[in-house]
């Protein structure tokens, strides 16, 4: 057996470091101002061991474009460098300066974290620039500048540096191929996306970019309405005012903070676009939370902000681990806590706000048990007098194992006249799966669509044609045979509890749910697997006692008839096949037209 040590050569790491580490160029100013920002705060935690007086109103960071010099630059006045640790720094790739620093004033406080972690931000620099100057000078007295100079390579120079004040300017000569980067209003750009929260003023050709604090430092009671709205109109500007917010504070088993809202919903809203922006440690990482974020919250828009979330070594992408996991779970309870809470104390304005959240709500309790648990207490639905009740509620009132519903348009059916006990309204097109769910939750419990059985409610025994004749049929076996053997299809012919109503089409409640329940992940059942569907004849209609009579007298116009009955059914049901529609209307016209001829 042998052992021996990893060779590794410069010349082949910076390489993938420059063109492979990072996604997007762009992202060499968020880690050039970060570790300018780390310099300052490493100022901070020495002035509070008493090494250093700074005060905080001098801290700043100024990044200035020269056109002309083909140059960026980007300055702090935070903790500085000496030569030797330039050496230590800069010119061993991946030696994190952060850490190192920790290790030696190790502080609890918030305010004290160092962004940086990895030691390769520099070297993002060289994705856009084809050599790169740092002029610095470290905090302790009697230090002396240094300079170190590098074009890309392997090699670099180290000399006397010419800074007479402490702190680093770090000098980009940027490259033909991204002159791009000398545009002030791109940089402008890039520094109010990735460094708007930051904690030192920035300046960009002497104009301060980031003048605001992230209102999620602060404690939910110490923010007022006005100004949660005015930040959320800074993180989405042009969107109209959201519906509520959750403010996000977790100190134990990770570190995080944050401000989720629920969006108004309006014929622009992008379901499909990810809005909740990724900070750690106030530096902007990304706006693809779908790791962090179950799928069914993935529509609120906010901020959130995390030491503790394990990033890629370029800090650009989440890792999945542990810490994800129950960071999603935990987002997951303080959104429905949020809004129990609401549900509690001011369920008219919950009501309101329910078109706009139901959704979340009825996704999250499908793809999630836990957020069922905590949820199915406010799960309401709207009845047909316009009230709001929850399931349990409408099974104690109504002392019933049955709860009957209808679905958003089927509100002005014919088939209502039927029904006289309460009908709740399912609204949304999750409603389908979500009932399914719900029966097998609730002991005993079954949802029935006014059209999906014939349910004793909706019958009138005292009238059902029971009477036996020579042949040992009653009435409503012949007229069931009669119409059978018109369409071709399965027909019962019942005493139904109106006259109103001369048929109804009843389709099989399980087969249906399936059919729709397949549509929303756009696949389609084949016509014979749509289950059992019955035409109901109504023996009580004076319309089907006529056709039954005229079917020795005109049998001709009988059949037309009889089949023009049944295609109203299916077209009030929403069953028509379109295809069908114009043989429909033309058999309407021919109906009349020998109805008129009778008449002369």
């Amino acid at each position: 057996m042998t052992t021996g040590t990893l060779k590794i050569h410069t010349e082949n790491i910076l390489p993938i470091i420059k063109k492979w580490l990072y996604s997007d160029k762009d992202i060499f100013v968020r880690e050039l101002v970060s570790n300018a920002c780390d310099a300052i705060q490493k100022c901070r935690v020495l002035r509070e061991h008493g090494e250093l007086s700074t005060p905080d109103e001098d801290f700043r960071i100024d990044v200035k474009v020269d056109k002309e010099a083909r140059t960026l630059t980007f300055t702090d006045n935070g903790i500085g460098m000496s030569a030797e640790e330039v050496e230590k720094y800069i010119a061993q790739i991946a030696f994190s300066g952060a850490e190192e620093f920790l290790g030696k004033y190790n502080s609890q406080n918030e305010k004290d974290q160092i962004i940086g972690h990895f030691g390769l931000g520099f070297y993002s620099s060289y994705m856009v620039a084809e050599k790169v100057a740092i002029d610095t000078l470290s905090y302790r007295d009697g230090a002396e500048a240094a300079l170190w100079t590098c074009d890309g390579s392997t090699s670099y120079t180290l000399e006397k540096g010419s800074r007479t004040e402490r702190g680093t300017q770090m000098t980009l000569f940027i490259d033909k191929e991204n002159e791009e980067f000398l545009d002030a209003a791109r940089l402008r750009n890039i520094l109010q996306q990735y460094c708007a929260f930051l904690p030192f003023p920035i300046y960009l050709n002497d104009a301060q970019i980031n003048k605001k604090q992230p209102l999620w430092l602060k404690g939910a009671s110490e923010c007022t309405d006005a100004e949660y709205l005015e930040f959320y109109q800074s993180l989405y500007p042009h969107e109209p005012d959201p519906i509520f917010y959750i403010h996000l504070n977790v100190d134990y088993p990770f570190h995080l903070k944050g401000i989720l809202y629920f969006p108004k919903i309006t014929r622009r809203f992008d379901w499909n676009h990810n809005t909740i922006k990724l900070f750690c440690n106030r530096v902007f990482v990304s706006d693809n939370c779908k790791d962090l974020i179950p799928d069914y919250l993935m529509i609120l828009r906010g901020a959130i902000d995390s030491p503790d979330i394990p990033l890629n070594v370029s800090r650009s992408t989440l890792q999945m681990d542990r810490t994800v996991r129950q960071l999603s779970q935990h987002i997951s309870k303080k959104v429905s806590d949020r809004l129990m809470a609401l549900y509690t104390s001011d369920r008219e304005k919950f009501i309101q706000a329910w078109p706009d959240i139901e959704m979340i709500i009825k996704l999250g309790i499908l793809q999630d048990e836990k957020f069922y648990e905590r949820s199915k207490d406010f799960l309401i639905w709207k009845n047909l007098k316009g009230e709001w009740t929850t399931a349990a509620e409408y099974l104690e009132r109504n002392q019933t194992d049955k709860i009957f519903y209808i679905t958003e348009d089927q509100q002005k059916s014919h088939l209502l006249d039927l029904y006289k006990g309460e009908i709740l309204v399912a609204s949304t097109l999750v409603d389908t799966p979500l009932i399914s769910y719900l029966e097998d939750k609730l002991d005993n419990v079954k949802f029935q669509r006014i059209d999906g059985a014939l349910d004793e409610t909706i019958l009138d025994a005292s009238r059902e044609k029971t009477l036996l004749d020579a042949d040992g049929k009653t009435e409503a076996v012949k007229i069931a045979d009669f119409f059978r053997s018109e369409l071709n299809v399965e027909v019962e012919a019942k005493s139904l509890a109106t006259d109103s109503i001369p048929a109804m089409l009843v389709l099989d409640e399980d087969m249906r749910r399936l059919k729709e329940t397949m549509a929303l992940s756009q696949q389609i059942l084949p016509p014979s697997m749509y289950g059992k569907r019955t035409f109901v004849v109504n023996t009580n209609s004076q319309l089907i006692q006529s056709l039954y009579q005229m079917k020795d007298k005109d049998p001709e116009l009988a059949k037309e008839i009889v089949q023009h009955v049944y295609e109203l059914s299916l077209l009030s049901q929403r069953e028509l096949d379109p295809h069908a529609l114009s043989a429909f209307i033309k058999r309407s016209g021919s109906i009349l037209d020998q109805f008129s001829k009778k008449l002369k």
